[in-house]
């Protein structure tokens, strides 16, 4: 289910109040494959709600370039809300999801395994605000950008 952002923060304090965990990730997740599914699986079995941080299609634009949101943000958002290991998903505009974790603060956060707490752009967040960090393998071959140029290819 899509939340506005204003109404995050609120979601996750009922969540909390109730006893209950959460866990988030960001992403663009433009192209939907295995390797997200699986990711976002793994990330779910980290705490009782899972709430992807998705990135908008301004932002998917400034990081990836011009030709990119293969899919517009209300495609990926109900697609992504789709999945049973998906609980929520909120949209933000900015280039890095930092401002937003800073605010909600999730018990857990997870990020792919090519990041360590060295590189990773949010680790000040993390420990400012004691939130566990796991990352997750990518799955061998599967990534929107190969689908892409396989996609040119044909």
């Amino acid at each position: 289910m899509l939340v506005k952002r204003k109404d995050i923060k609120t979601l996750i304090d009922v969540i909390h109040h109730s006893g209950k965990t959460v866990v988030t990730t960001n992403g663009c997740f433009d192209i939907l494959h295995i390797g997200h599914v699986r990711y976002l699986e793994k990330t779910k079995s980290f705490a009782d709600y899972l709430i992807v941080l998705l990135n908008s299609d301004k932002s998917v634009k400034s990081i990836k370039g011009p030709t990119r949101p293969i899919n517009n943000e209300n495609d990926r958002a109900e697609i992504l809300s789709a999945l049973r290991c998906v609980d929520y998903v909120v949209l933000f505009d900015e280039d890095s999801p930092r401002a937003l974790l800073d605010e909600i603060k999730p018990d857990v956060y997870t990020k792919g395994a090519d990041y360590t707490m060295e590189t990773l752009p949010e680790a000040d967040i993390m420990k400012k605000n004691g939130i566990r960090v796991e990352f997750i393998d990518f799955v061998e071959g599967k990534s929107t950008t190969k689908t892409i140029e396989k996609m040119q290819k044909a």
